[in-house]
């Protein structure tokens, strides 16, 4: 068995969760999300905390179990604090700027990038080299994050391009001269 799996999940204060057929409904005060539970996931939910447990013991029971308990959590989570991502822009000429909900950028194209928020995601620049995503869905946020990374990765020579604040980009070293003879 899951050894995440097995932990329960803790429901804070002003945390309502509810069954609606096979969906667990989370709602808290930032909003409300649902999940749907596959049939062979078992799910008990109590005044303080939620179990997760598999039916049986097959494979698919097994890895479903820790995986349905950590979706959950991250509902509770959502609700009561959120989620966000921080992106930095690097490089000359490279900046963001605000437009309504959506953010323009100009990243060394011809033109600039104009990127619409997904439903439930809210973009804001910070400045003229910073990025936040934010949103009570973990998974959203992350794919919006990754979507706006995917518009100018970090390139390995001079490490121009959108990177997630703390990542590391590897360096590689240029083309070395060659000795005339």
């Amino acid at each position: 068995m899951s050894r995440l799996g097995k932990l329960p999940v803790k429901i804070p204060q002003g945390v309502k969760v509810e069954w609606k057929g096979d969906e667990l409904v989370i709602t808290g005060p930032k909003g409300s999300l649902s999940q749907k539970i596959p049939p062979q996931i078992e799910v008990e939910v109590s005044e303080t905390e939620i179990r997760v447990r598999p039916r049986n013991m097959d494979k698919l029971s097994r890895a479903l179990h820790g995986t349905i308990r950590q979706l959950i959590n991250n509902m509770v989570i959502g609700v009561t604090q959120g989620f966000t991502k921080e992106l930095q822009l690097v490089g000359t000429g490279y900046r963001v700027k605000q437009e309504g909900e959506a953010i323009v950028l100009t990243v060394g194209f011809s033109h600039p990038v104009r990127v619409e928020p997904m439903p439930g995601v809210t973009l804001k620049a910070v400045g003229q080299d910073r990025i936040v995503v934010s949103g009570i869905d973990k998974q959203k946020v992350g794919q919006m994050a990754a979507n706006i990374r995917a518009i100018r990765p970090p390139e390995p020579y001079k490490g121009k391009g959108i990177r997630y604040v703390g990542e590391y980009v590897r360096r590689k070293a240029g083309k070395s001269a060659v000795k005339a003879q």
